[in-house]
């Protein structure tokens, strides 16, 4: 049963820091491959860049709550919102 899950690409799970403008402020976001992967399809499907969408995003989510947590982990339950969003499409 595990096997589909022990014969994940490494590469998929190889952690990538890319460096972010966010309301004018460069930060550093560290995610799996996989998860920049699925962001950059959610980026593209709304005719925008990854950095784009992730600064609407944060500003959407401060306007709302006015905090955003550990924003990293929000940028992963994004990720599986949107795939499970793209089954029931």
């Amino acid at each position: 049963m595990c096997d589909i899950y022990a014969s994940t690409d490494p590469a998929l799970y190889e952690t990538i820091t890319r460096s972010i403008r966010i309301d004018g402020v460069v930060t550093s976001i560290r995610l799996e491959q996989r998860f920049w992967d699925i962001l950059d399809e959610i980026a593209r499907s709304e005719d925008r860049s990854t950095p784009q969408f992730i600064n609407t995003l944060y500003r959407e989510v401060m306007e709302r709550r006015g905090e955003t947590g550990n924003f990293t982990s929000l940028l992963r339950v994004v990720c599986t919102v949107y795939l499970d969003n793209q089954k029931l499409a």
